[in-house]
């Protein structure tokens, strides 16, 4: 998997994605497994809707967005 996530978008999706499931949880819906999609795509710093339409975020950004984070795009 190529990191296809930047700094900004990660961040913005943990944020959204933990509102999104506490949302979920505090009406009782299952409207909270987006979250837990959104939190996952911030984690590992790839989308895999991206992927069709040749999007990438972190191209961007510096070399140190992916820094280890097991995402294997080699940054």
């Amino acid at each position: 998997m190529k990191c296809n996530i930047g700094k900004t978008d990660r961040t913005l999706r943990a944020i959204v994605g933990i509102a999104v499931i506490i949302v979920g949880v505090i009406f009782n819906s299952w409207f909270g497994i987006i979250g837990i999609v959104l939190l996952a795509t911030a984690l590992f710093r790839f989308c895999p809707a991206y992927l069709p339409f040749s999007i990438d975020t972190s191209k961007n950004d510096d070399g140190s967005s992916c820094g280890g984070g097991g995402c294997g795009c080699g940054r």
